[in-house]
């Protein structure tokens, strides 16, 4: 099942010096998996491939050859998403067009078509051809018996059959999440999110009838029913207002309602201390056991553990002991188990483990030189996404081989980064991946910023789209001759509370700024790097730093690339604060933004936006361009029109990676050498 790029006809690729401008294309171009899924009775999974921006879906049982199923040709900028398949495997639900991270929004004309293209929702047999249009609509979940499918319409709740097509049962003022069909199939469970709060909310299939479960003042959360259908339990969290002290609290709980009553309870509550505040997973976050335990992911000692809450007594015991954090974790079809990815025994990588619910230690599943994650029941059958240094996310078998379910993309040419640590001037131990610069001599070096801020880069393919591109841009500029260092900052995630929850970040010192800074030292001070030519590029929160790189040590740092990042950190604060407080507060932000020391930029930038970005602003770029043309500082630009945020389309990839690799050129590369 292994596809080498040699073995594509691509023997060319990396094998000269003129043919490097062409390995971001061919790199960039191989496809990468995500949107794992699997029916819940049988074992066939599918999942979606991204192969130079054509998305299309691949379908595979264990044992017999993986196949798409859809025809797709084009890079047009429109997502597939929401991927999901009835118990059976019968039938694939899907969505084609708008933007699943803000999918009530209006969908996105990446490519500029005349007519611009709409969120729609199809299904689709497994064997293939032309997919039946359900609607306009997203996040759709199929009944149990798989007759019919629930979804979401801007804040309407649909659902859909074959015989009888789509209907509207209800309309809600906020957006809605979470849907979920109760066991008989009777009702639908969801989240309504009204901006400062939300709510549970039960809507009765027979006569759409609504009702609010339990409303309070704070956040309704990951509502999940008892495994008899009569109750369901959520979680209820509060923000903790601007001035409160780090383990404040408690602000959040678990709380069960009686569906047929109303009557609600408290379940549990997280103490004052570490983990007052609530932190999830990057998956869901509560489940109801056959034996009445929940499970829910708690901070108590200080990493993102999963326990089992026995809503009889109270009691909370940790599933998962260790120095190590649970990215994702979910209940086995036998009810008696769980499964989760982690970082235990290796920080800098995830892999995947079993645990029993009545205490017995967990036993790994996976374990690789890469990193597992994201795992996947279909029937009894487990897979996981793998990925390591040489090749791109793929769908595998949680077993000791780690089985591909389908193709598989091998990059021989690359070397794995080496994982390094250095201590910040303030003793904040901080972990990074150096990609070791091709040549001899001393060599120019970039500093590679992640975004999020919570986020964590491993010394491998990442199964975000996003950051796997980052990591063929690293690997790129390694080739051409840099020493590279991806920099795990502080605020970021892997490491624990205390690192991620680090004092004075963002608005509040920029205290993550400390990491970068001390990784362009750690870089200056090494024998095999030119210390006057040591650039930084990122994206997001990433193009954030790297303005801030730029406009506080253009003395350190010769150039940058910054992809859609912040520049103008202040915005508003609570109501909570005094006048006095607030005015410092507005302060400290101003303090925190590249905007706050622009006086001080020297150093030439490249900026790099889509225009209709809906995580950061486009108007953040204007201001810094209009900001760096008042003080004549050197800047060039790359705008994309109607592009959002984490680009949709191949091109556009391909034509900011072309263009960053040479503005560094000009820039840090051919800067006269020390």
């Amino acid at each position: 099942m292994w596809r080498s790029v040699l073995a594509l006809g691509l023997s060319a690729l990396f094998a000269t010096q003129a043919a490097r401008a062409d390995d971001l294309a061919e790199t960039l171009a191989l496809p990468i998996a995500n949107w794992l899924t699997g029916a819940r009775d049988t074992p066939r999974f599918a999942w979606i491939e991204n192969a130079a921006g054509v998305r299309n879906i691949w379908i595979a049982t264990p044992g017999q050859p993986a196949r798409a199923i859809t025809a797709f040709t084009e890079d047009d900028g429109q997502q597939l998403a929401d991927l999901t398949l009835t118990r059976d495997g019968t039938t694939i639900a899907f969505v084609q067009g708008g933007d699943a991270e803000f999918a009530d929004g209006a969908a996105p004309n990446i490519a500029v078509q005349s007519t611009p293209p709409k969120q729609r929702l199809f299904v689709l047999p497994p064997a293939g051809g032309a997919p039946t249009l359900v609607g306009e609509g997203h996040s759709p979940v199929f009944a149990h018996d798989g007759a019919r499918l629930a979804y979401v319409r801007k804040g309407e709740i649909w659902v859909w059959n074959k015989a009888s097509g789509a209907q509207r049962l209800a309309s809600v003022t906020g957006e809605v999440s979470r849907l979920e069909w109760s066991p008989d199939d009777a009702r639908l469970l969801f989240v309504e999110d009204r901006g400062d709060h939300s709510f549970v909310a039960i809507l009765d299939i027979a006569d759409a009838r609504l009702r609010y479960l339990d409303p309070g003042l704070a956040n309704a959360a990951e509502p999940t029913f008892s495994p008899d259908g009569t109750q369901i339990a959520y979680i209820r969290y509060l923000d903790p207002p601007a001035d409160a002290a780090a383990d404040d609290g408690p602000y959040w709980s678990i709380r069960s309602v009686d569906i047929a009553t109303g009557g609600a309870r408290q379940l549990w509550a997280a103490p004052a201390g570490t983990g007052s505040r609530f932190y999830g997973t990057r998956g869901r976050n509560l489940y109801w056991a056959r034996d009445g335990r929940l499970l829910f992911p708690w901070e108590q000692s200080g990493w993102l553990h999963v326990y089992a809450l026995d809503p009889r007594g109270g009691a909370v015991r940790d599933l998962t002991p260790g120095a190590f954090e649970v990215e994702s974790f979910l209940l086995a079809p036998d009810g008696k188990q769980m499964v989760y990815a982690a970082n235990a025994g290796d920080l800098e990588r995830r892999h995947v483990w079993r645990v029993s619910l009545d205490g017995k230690p967990p036993t790994p599943l996976t374990r690789s030189a890469g990193s597992e994650s994201i795992p996947t029941f279909a029937g009894p059958t487990l897979a996981v996404m793998a990925t390591d240094a040489t090749h791109l996310a793929y769908p595998a078998l949680a077993n000791a081989t780690l089985a591909p379910l389908g193709p598989v993309e091998v990059v021989p040419s690359f070397t794995p980064p080496e994982t390094v640590t250095f201590p910040a001037a303030d003793g904040v131990l901080v972990h990074a991946q150096l990609f070791h610069a091709r040549g001899p001599g001393k060599h120019p070096a970039l500093i590679f910023v992640h975004g999020g801020p919570r986020r964590q880069m491993l010394p491998g393919f990442h199964t975000s789209y996003y950051y796997s591109n980052a990591y063929i841009l690293n690997q790129h500029f390694a080739r051409q001759g840099y020493d590279v260092l991806s920099v795990n900052y502080r605020s970021g995630t892997g490491y624990g509370r205390a690192f991620r929850e680090a004092p004075e970040q963002a608005r509040g010192g920029a205290s993550e700024y400390r990491d970068v800074l001390a990784a362009g030292k750690w870089l200056a001070g090494r024998a095999d790097v030119d210390p006057a030519r040591i650039g930084i590029w990122g994206g997001s929160w990433g193009g954030y730093l790297t303005a801030l790189a730029l406009a506080r040590n253009s003395d350190l740092f010769a150039a940058g690339v910054d992809f859609h990042g912040v520049h103008a950190m202040v915005r508003p604060v609570e109501k909570t604060l005094s006048p006095e407080a607030e005015a410092a507060a507005h302060a400290l932000q101003w303090q925190s933004s590249p905007m706050g020391a622009i006086n001080s930029w020297r150093s030439p930038v490249l900026i790099i936006h889509g225009d209709d970005d809906r995580n950061v602003d486009f108007a953040q770029s204007v201001l810094l361009a209009r900001a760096l043309a008042a003080r004549r500082v050197p800047f060039e630009q790359l705008v994309f029109p109607n592009e959002r945020h984490d680009f949709f389309r191949y091109a556009d990839w391909l034509a900011s990676y072309r263009a960053a690799d040479a503005f560094l050129n000009r820039t840090v590369m051919q800067k006269v050498a020390r």
